[in-house]
């Protein structure tokens, strides 16, 4: 996820309705870039004629521009970014070598697994998963001088490291239940139907994280 430069000097006196369609806004063009663009590039592909080996690394590999732009614009190395290059980098690159194509729809299952265990493994640091997420929600709703004071609780509330850790536990077990769900799916129906079923599948279990999360931050006092 990014920040755009422009909301770095967001004030932080916003109204709720202005913090909530900035962050609706920033949230609907994530969801396209990184979910209808590919997927609808595989369906207008497999439409086309193209095999589906091909349909699916090319699929992926739309999203890598993105990534880069991602790179260059924040003028810093994002590590959930790299993370995510070097999961598709690898996936591709071993499908190759086998030209299976269900390795390469298990290739979401391993990014999604690999990255519940760094989220989980985040708990063992200061700057838990949740943590470095808040930074692009909290600054895009009120601006980069609202996200220090908002993260300087770290320092002074226990309560508020203990709500983050928890928060973070939640969704670190969220992405790792996905991604066996993934590979279940991704072994057991038609080829062509496992990218919209495993996108279906996610949606729902991303809703439930999502409705945990909202009504979890607005009880304990993290939202902003």
């Amino acid at each position: 996820m990014t920040v755009d430069a422009s909301t770095q000097a967001v004030p932080a006196t916003r109204t709720q309705r202005e913090k909530t369609a900035a962050l609706r806004k920033h949230l609907i063009l994530q969801v396209l870039l990184d979910l209808v663009l590919p997927l609808g590039g595989f369906y207008a592909l497999r439409a086309a004629g193209v095999n589906q080996w091909l349909a699916l690394a090319a699929s992926a590999l739309l999203t890598l521009p993105m990534i880069g732009y991602t790179l260059v614009k924040q003028r810093r190395v994002d590590a959930f970014a790299v993370f995510t290059l070097s999961m598709v980098a690898l996936g591709t690159l071993t499908s190759t070598l086998t030209g299976d194509p269900r390795l390469l729809l298990v290739r979401d299952s391993w990014i999604f697994g690999a990255l519940g265990l760094w989220v989980l493994g985040t708990l063992l640091t200061r700057q838990p998963f949740m943590r470095s997420m808040a930074r692009t929600i909290v600054t895009v709703k009120i601006g980069a001088e609202g996200h220090r004071q908002w993260d300087a609780r770290w320092d002074t509330e226990p309560a508020f490291r203990k709500h983050l850790r928890l928060v973070t536990l939640v969704w670190g077990l969220g992405f790792t239940l996905d991604a066996v769900v993934r590979v279940i799916l991704a072994y057991t129906l038609p080829i062509d139907s496992v990218p919209l079923v495993s996108t279906v599948q996610w949606l729902v279990v991303l809703a439930g994280l999502i409705a945990f999360h909202v009504r979890y931050v607005t009880k304990h006092g993290l939202k902003v």
